[in-house]
């Protein structure tokens, strides 16, 4: 019989066509037999662990490379405690703001080794409570929250979890808890200020209702910016929707009895609402009615006209959070509230007052 038809009991050749099986991958205490030690001896070696001699730790590697060998996620999560992967709750997929950040945070987690599971909170903080919970139970070694409604909250689950947490723009924010925040404060004054510098003095501020801290926070800071230059803030001249285009629609039309002149939007999806709104009513952007927003997002310089924007920069703030989460995870020190500066971007939706009003 020739060589390459052994093993076959009938020696008949396989059919064309028909599958052929791989060979097995050796296993660890396959390479312990054939390297003659025990095989919590090539665990160790295959994790470079010091307490193997290196003439042995190189003679198991060179049989482990030669074999294919490919260590199990699974197996050595056993033996390590660690899954080597982190949950991220976002908000909703949908949203142009946490895709960035999940771009950030994947990047340094491929880099550092882990995996991302991904899951949305829906803006609700029973379902974000459960989804962390979820994500607790599967044994992931860290997770990540943007936009936290549960925020201090998770004192008590932090204790029973044991697992770290890091939130990004959490919108409860607690001292205990890590997070990495924007300068919101900061970057809508910066905003409210560019204003009054082109001569408005008529400004509206249009937030969201369920902004929580970011929204407090916003307001506060178009408040300074107009105190500073000693123009009274209106009730009538603040209104809220929900952070998207459909309810800052609504809301700008309430808006329009008071006459701005001007609009501060508490995000970039509300001033798309807000500026469709103020084109249905025959009013143009910016030479009847300035408009800014707020994030920079990705549609923001392709608006007509361009938005007038405080930019965060939302990759940059997801590598932050997995950066800090790595460190808890690792048991370092760090620091507990992560503040990112914001950047005015001005653009062609702000323009000098015309006169009007």
């Amino acid at each position: 019989m020739a060589e390459k038809d052994r093993g076959n009991a009938a020696g008949v050749a396989p059919a064309q066509g028909a599958p052929r099986r791989s060979p097995r991958q050796l296993s660890i205490k396959d390479i312990a037999r054939i390297a003659r030690v025990s095989h919590p001896t090539v665990s160790r070696a295959l994790q470079n662990s010091p307490l193997v001699n290196a003439k042995t730790a190189e003679k198991i590697r060179r049989i482990a490379d030669e074999a294919g060998y490919r260590a199990s996620a699974v197996a050595r999560g056993l033996v390590t405690r660690r899954t080597r992967t982190i949950g991220l709750v976002v908000t909703t997929v949908a949203d142009p703001f946490a895709s960035e950040v999940v771009c950030g945070v994947e990047q340094t987690a491929n880099d550092h080794g882990y995996s991302v599971f991904l899951a949305d909170s829906n803006a609700d903080p029973e379902r974000e409570r459960k989804v962390v919970q979820a994500f607790a139970e599967r044994r992931v070694d860290g997770i990540l929250v943007t936009s936290s409604r549960v925020g201090a909250l998770y004192l008590p689950m932090l204790a029973q979890m044991q697992v770290p947490i890091v939130l990004v723009n959490d919108q409860y924010p607690g001292a205990f808890v890590h997070s990495v925040m924007i300068a919101n404060f900061e970057g809508m004054r910066a905003a409210a200020g560019h204003l009054v510098e082109l001569g408005h003095r008529r400004i509206a501020y249009l937030g969201d209702q369920f902004g929580y801290q970011s929204d407090a926070e916003r307001l506060a800071g178009f408040r300074a910016a107009l105190e500073s230059a000693s123009i009274p803030v209106r009730s009538q001249l603040i209104a809220h929707g929900d952070g998207k285009p459909e309810a800052a629609m609504a809301a700008m039309k309430a808006l329009l009895a008071a006459r701005p002149t001007a609009i501060c939007c508490y995000n970039d999806m509300t001033a798309l609402g807000a500026t469709h709104q103020l084109r249905a009513h025959g009013l143009r952007v910016p030479k009847d009615i300035s408009v800014t927003g707020f994030d920079d997002l990705f549609f923001a310089a392709y608006l007509e006209p361009p938005l007038t924007t405080v930019r965060q920069p939302m990759r940059r703030m997801g590598q932050l959070a997995m950066e800090s989460l790595l460190r808890l995870m690792s048991g370092e020190e760090s620091v507990p509230q992560i503040r990112v500066d914001a950047e005015l971007v001005v653009r062609a939706s702000t323009a000098r007052m015309s006169g009007r009003g």
